[in-house]
């Protein structure tokens, strides 16, 4: 009997762990199943818990961000994961300088076609709820 395969270990990011990455982890956890293990991260440490209005966002979609603590990215995260997933551009980069030119993680953007997942702080609510709904659907094609 072959053992199972060892689950896909991705880990997201966005400015502050606060909005967007916190969401997305729980999409990917949720919808990945045991087939992943999803962190999230964030590259300043300054909140206590997730955006109360990305919470009321993802509550609406089905997904509970009521639990999550953020916390920031280090290079010992980024070395765990297989998959490092930046919610824009500017996260990007800073990513690749943390992580440096010998790490074996894959380090790309969450949303295909070169597109960042905007930021909804300071927003109205309609524009968290924007930008849950994009991050559920840019979710699929990392689970592959």
């Amino acid at each position: 009997m072959t053992a199972p395969a060892a689950p896909r270990r991705i880990l997201v990011v966005c400015l502050g762990n606060y909005c967007r990455s916190p969401l997305a982890g729980r999409v990917l956890a949720d919808l990945g199943g045991d087939a992943v293990e999803v962190r999230s991260a964030g590259l300043i440490d300054k909140w206590e818990e997730a955006h109360p209005e990305m919470t009321a966002a993802a509550t609406a979609l089905g997904y509970d961000l009521t639990e999550h603590k953020p916390k920031q990215v280090t290079r010992k995260l980024i070395d765990w994961a297989d998959l490092v997933l930046a919610m824009d551009h500017s996260v990007l980069e800073q990513l690749r300088g943390i992580a440096g030119p010998d790490t074996a993680a894959e380090i790309r953007l969450y949303l295909d076609h070169d597109r960042d997942v905007p930021d909804p702080m300071g927003r109205p609510a309609a524009e968290f709820a924007a930008c849950a709904l994009l991050i559920e659907a840019g979710a699929a094609h990392h689970l592959r």
